[in-house]
């Protein structure tokens, strides 16, 4: 395909990716579900699980392979966009406040599901069908730990928000909890792709420069951005110069934290805790969230669903591993936190509730996948099992939470 071939194609392929996405988080909503599981959906159904297997020559037409390096483009440039808001989010003070039962929480969401994946990398490590061949037992250990103590904390803030609890006891005891189990999880994943290049160089670039960045980001940035913070809280609107300078940074960021091999996301999440609190980060959530959650970020989803397909999951072993995959998952992620939050003195209620939506994966998961597959860590297949937990934790969570927390 030329070019300009490519280019009208994609116009239709996002036509196709926006109507399938908004119509099944209009048939999810209805359910009780929150967007992201619909676009989850969404993404394996225009897949080869089912577009590709029902109809194949319309969906070789729609994602021919040459297409999906552009497609892969606009993904990337979605999950950026989309973890910088996060960032800007994030409110560190409403953790402060919750330090105590959050960590116990934390910690129970982290080593419990990391100790149950790493036990089972260890009996499935030298499975082709799952693992590359390159990846050693060692890294296996650690990036299946890491998949599984993930948490789906743009999910949760979104929850969290919709139900009105996000100044209460319950809801910045989970986002705390949230936010400290993904820097653990990403942590541990940087480790594991620093070590997959085998050169000590490269993993102490990436964990130094992770630090230097932070600590750049979270000084100088954060200090020089307070004047933007403050002309857009006297004038109500942020100028094109902020908004220009944020991009830039942005950008730069991005790029960075591809650059010492950790991951774009990474640097937008630290970029978005930088930026001015109040008028300063509502103007650019309004900004940078509808474009990217209707838009972008379903070009992510279905970039996932692409890679996903579920008749590689072809024998009675693989459907029970899957079986294992999710019980371990909801074992080690849900019960876990649960029984954390009880002994740190939380009732049942409140128990129960955090324990349903740290047990969520949603987009995180995905992001955590993809990044494992592109990096040759995990087989198509594994993706695939790991894809259809994620699916089915995040829609356990909103059911559940609403039932115990009712």
């Amino acid at each position: 395909m030329s070019p300009f071939d490519l280019s009208v194609l994609l116009f239709l392929q996002l036509t196709v990716i926006v109507a399938a996405c908004r119509a099944g988080a209009w048939l999810f909503r209805w359910l009780g579900q929150p967007p992201v599981v619909s676009e989850m959906i969404s993404g394996v159904i225009l897949g080869p699980s089912l577009l590709g297997w029902m109809f194949p020559a319309v969906s070789a037409y729609l994602f021919p392979p040459e297409s999906r390096a552009i497609l892969f483009s606009l993904a990337q440039l979605g999950l950026v966009l989309y973890m910088f808001v996060v960032g800007v989010e994030f409110d560190l003070a409403l953790i402060a406040k919750r330090l105590r039962s959050a960590a116990a929480v934390s910690a129970a969401g982290v080593l419990v599901p990391f100790a149950l994946g790493g036990a089972l990398a260890l009996s499935i490590a030298d499975n082709p069908l799952l693992f590359s061949s390159k990846t050693t037992s060692t890294q296996a250990v650690l990036f299946m730990g890491a998949a599984m103590s993930i948490t789906a904390f743009p999910m949760l803030a979104r929850i969290i928000l919709e139900n009105g609890l996000t100044k209460t006891s319950l809801g910045t005891l989970v986002l705390a909890a949230g936010a400290f189990d993904d820097v653990a999880a990403w942590s541990v994943l940087a480790i594991v792709l620093a070590s997959f290049q085998d050169d000590m160089r490269i993993a102490a670039l990436a964990v130094g420069g992770s630090v230097v960045f932070a600590l750049v980001v979270l000084n100088v940035v954060r200090r020089a951005m307070l004047r933007f913070g403050q002309d857009t809280e006297a004038t109500g609107l942020i100028s094109g110069n902020a908004l220009a300078t944020v991009v830039l940074l942005l950008m730069f960021s991005a790029w960075y934290s591809d650059v010492i091999q950790v991951y774009a996301v990474f640097g937008a999440f630290v970029l978005g805790l930088a930026m001015p609190r109040g008028k300063f980060a509502a103007e650019l959530q309004r900004t940078f969230l509808p474009l990217t959650t209707v838009l972008l970020l379903p070009c992510f989803f279905v970039y996932s669903g692409l890679n996903t397909k579920i008749t590689l999951v072809d024998s009675a072993a693989l459907w029970l591993l899957a079986g294992v995959i999710l019980l371990v998952a909801t074992l080690g992620k849900g019960v876990a936190c649960y029984t954390a939050a009880r002994l740190s003195g939380e009732p049942h209620r409140e128990a129960a509730a955090i324990g349903s939506l740290m047990n969520a994966r949603g987009l995180m998961e995905l992001i955590i996948l993809n990044i494992g597959l592109q990096r040759g860590i995990i087989e198509p297949t594994l993706f695939t099992i790991m894809v259809m937990m994620a699916i089915v934790t995040t829609l356990m969570a909103t059911p559940l939470f609403r039932w115990f927390y009712r």
